[in-house]
């Protein structure tokens, strides 16, 4: 019989009454983000995601990569079905693993029985098939405390499968349960990794970035898109909100205090992004904040910024160091297109005495030049909205 995936559901089997809403989008996900590799059928049975390909062209391998970055998934494995008889599974277990078993020191049998009409217990059925695996691989002994290699046995409802250690996998909540946020994308490290930890907690993500032309070049804004394309690997399709914001920011150099340049930026940024938000059923905001970090990421400066925005604001990086963000940056690929030496907007004018404990009377004086609406009604009428999907073309 042919190899399918066995997807183990992680938070979702705790969702009570709940449950079925989630394995329902779960479903969903899991079969968009087979579709570029095949024709697959997936189903949902006992906490557990079946992912069988239904053609010889199936290209399985690209989809068994793909399967590690679906969020709601713990643990997966490629396995062998068969017959539920204790020759089938013993046969399988020699053509499925039989090469793994010959290059291994020690192995054991692990065995789980779903289906309890079948006439063996778990312990049962392992102490059966590795006593016929030990005598058909007499160099790899039996360790049951401490194996090199395992054996996993599992009789469910419709066949028997075998396989074996299985990989994490991407953890979290289905994308798209916990509704949809607005995230604030610069070309930095910190706001792709924002979007990848709300994705994680089942929200779907949309983006806006500003884009400072002639003062950021069409690199910097190829490298932001790339960013995004980098994290719908995990989030799915994903619409990236450009803004043109080089009025917005010479009107604030041109009329405002140096020291509430980037606070006022911020200000506008946030607004712009939540009224964006409001029109794409966005219900709140993701920014790559991290408390002290920059002068703009004050407890004061926060506060100060966020009083613009009457929805939630989402900063699920305010208390981790920046190692801790760099390393899930690595782990799920944008490290090396953020460090690229292409500037973002944020670093336009940037005040040499940045005010680091503003209050907002302070703030609202010091842009009391600007007109804000008519600032703002014009950036929002220069946004380009711009589709991204993994499997697009790099960018970079």
């Amino acid at each position: 019989m042919k190899e399918i995936f066995l997807m183990k559901l992680g938070e979702v089997v705790l969702k009570g009454a709940n449950k079925r809403q989630f394995e329902g989008r779960l479903r969903q996900n899991v079969r968009r983000r087979m579709k570029p590799y095949g024709d697959f059928d997936v189903y949902i049975m006992q906490s557990t995601v079946y992912v069988e390909p239904m053609e010889e062209t199936c290209d399985v391998d690209g989809a068994w990569e793909a399967a590690h970055s679906i969020f709601g998934v713990v643990s997966l494995c490629r396995c062998r079905p068969c017959e539920k008889n204790l020759d089938a599974i013993f046969d399988a277990c020699q053509a499925y693993l039989g090469e793994d078993l010959d290059c291994a020191k020690s192995f054991k049998v692990e065995s789980k029985r779903s289906d309890k009409q079948f006439p063996l217990t778990s312990i049962g059925i392992s102490q059966e098939i590795g006593a016929r695996l030990a005598d058909a691989h007499p160099d790899c002994q039996v360790d049951v405390h401490h194996p090199e290699y395992t054996v996993y046995v599992e009789v469910r409802d419709f066949a028997a499968y075998v396989h074996g250690p299985a990989e994490p996998g991407a953890g979290g909540l289905p994308t798209g349960v916990g509704g949809r946020a607005m995230c604030l994308l610069s070309g930095g490290i910190d706001s792709p990794v924002a979007a990848y930890m709300m994705a994680k907690r089942g929200m779907e993500i949309e983006a806006v970035h500003f884009f400072s032309y002639p003062y950021t070049s069409q690199l910097a804004k190829d490298k932001v898109l790339e960013l995004a394309r980098l994290v719908t690997r995990y989030s799915g399709r994903m619409t990236v909100n450009v803004v043109s914001f080089t009025e917005i920011q010479e009107a604030i150099r041109d009329n405002c205090p140096e020291e509430f340049f980037t606070l006022i930026m911020r200000r506008f940024m946030m607004e712009i992004a939540m009224r964006l938000a409001k029109g794409d059923g966005c219900g709140a905001l993701i920014t790559g904040e991290n408390l002290g970090q920059v002068a703009s990421q004050t407890m004061e400066a926060m506060t100060v910024t966020g009083a613009v925005v009457d929805i939630p604001i989402f900063m699920p990086l305010v208390g981790m160091d920046k190692e801790e963000i760099v390393t899930i940056a690595r782990k799920i690929g944008t490290l090396e297109t953020s460090i690229l030496p292409y500037e973002d907007c944020c670093t336009v004018f940037t005040p040499k005495h940045p005010k680091t404990k503003p209050t907002l009377g302070q703030v609202l004086h010091a842009e009391q030049k600007l007109n804000r609406e008519a600032l703002i009604e014009r950036a929002l009428a220069s946004v380009e909205k711009i589709k991204v999907a993994y499997h697009d073309e790099a960018l970079l």
